[in-house]
């Protein structure tokens, strides 16, 4: 795939290029947000999307923005960011966070037929594994009130900002704390539905979820 990396201006330091980690950045996070114009007005969107191969899906309903937006060729601008731990300076200009980011830049194609199935099904098991199988396929009406806007990966950007505090040299040695605050994604136990059959077991999947 010929890929168009996007410029990056603030901190160019931790811009990425290589595609093995834009791809594990994009395969461990399941909500972006979505950037398009409506009548001249810019509007952000949070929803789910997965990774495909050469292109991000976005989910969402038939009459989102959205897919209004691709419908009309609007531009789309895609941001998914990891939050992996706050950086505790010895100044509050120095004090950021570390996170790892994939801004993509392009144009939609809404999704019709066996691709759009098959892109809804991509959904169900990029949000958790395995849970495919148990579940019944949808019905004719939910697929025409879904939409899935497909988005190709390349014109991307992606930085990656990791460490300990980069504090002045005049600020160490005064006493005060500094260092990381690591946050990581985690899952609680599952919890029932109030309507769920008697002696339904919870499956493996959800009680070994994790995002990798």
């Amino acid at each position: 795939m010929a890929r168009t990396p996007a410029t990056i201006r603030r901190l160019p330091e931790k811009s990425v290029e290589d595609r093995a980690v834009i791809d594990a950045i994009l395969d461990e996070g399941f909500v972006c947000h979505v950037a398009y114009l409506i009548d001249g007005r810019p509007v952000v969107i949070p929803t789910l999307y997965v990774r495909d191969g050469d292109s991000c899906l976005l989910h969402g309903s038939t009459a989102s923005g959205i897919a209004a937006a691709a419908r009309r060729g609007s531009p789309l601008s895609i941001a998914v960011t990891l939050v992996d731990g706050l950086v505790v300076a010895r100044s509050g200009f120095e004090s950021s966070v570390n996170y790892r980011s994939v801004v993509i830049h392009g144009h939609g194609t809404v999704l019709s037929g066996d691709a759009h199935a098959r892109a809804l099904d991509l959904m169900v098991e990029g949000l958790i594994p395995g849970r495919l199988a148990d579940i019944r396929s949808p019905t004719d009406i939910e697929l025409r009130k879904t939409t899935v806007v497909s988005v190709p990966l390349d014109t991307i950007s992606a930085k990656v900002s990791a460490g300990p505090p980069e504090d002045d040299i005049a600020d160490i040695g005064t006493g005060v704390w500094a260092g990381v605050v690591p946050m990581t994604t985690t899952y609680g136990d599952p919890e029932p539905s109030p309507d769920l059959e008697p002696n339904v077991e919870v499956p493996d999947y959800l009680t070994t979820l994790e995002r990798s």
